[in-house]
């Protein structure tokens, strides 16, 4: 039976982007790769979903700094004792900090987060806008 493989003429470049990510990170000069996210609106929320496989609930925190949410993840894990030769590696390992620019027709005051198979939910609750009223003359 043959096997069809995808041809990647650049597959050695990408192996040597990897190493040298991994070298730098190490050092701590490359930032370290982030989760996947989709960030979408419905009629009543925005809604911020991040892919965080491998991660427990208490190694994940949600901060809020005015309208910039911050989801930061830390593994608390203890290295494993004897070496490992990767010829792939692309998983968060350690830690990582990603960020979101809620807009301003939001209710940061009434935000939830579901955590289920891997993926981080943080629902954010839509304000009603504002209504032009007219005001009276008096003077």
């Amino acid at each position: 039976m043959t096997t069809l493989v995808k041809w990647a003429p650049f597959q050695d470049l990408d192996v040597v982007e990897r190493r040298m990510r991994r070298m730098l990170e190490d050092f701590g000069v490359a930032p370290a790769p982030l989760p996947a996210a989709d960030m979408y609106e419905t009629e009543k929320e925005l809604v911020v979903e991040l892919e965080v496989p491998g991660f427990e609930e208490k190694e994940l925190q949600l901060e809020l700094i005015d309208h910039t949410l911050t989801v930061k993840g830390e593994r608390t894990r203890e290295k494993e004792e004897h070496e490992k030769n990767f010829f792939l590696r692309e998983r968060i390992e350690k830690h990582f900090e990603r960020r979101f620019l809620l807009p301003a027709e939001v209710d940061t005051e009434h935000i939830d987060a579901l955590f289920r198979a891997g993926v981080l939910e943080v629902h954010v609750p839509k304000i009603e806008p504002a209504k032009p009223r007219t005001i009276e003359i008096t003077k």
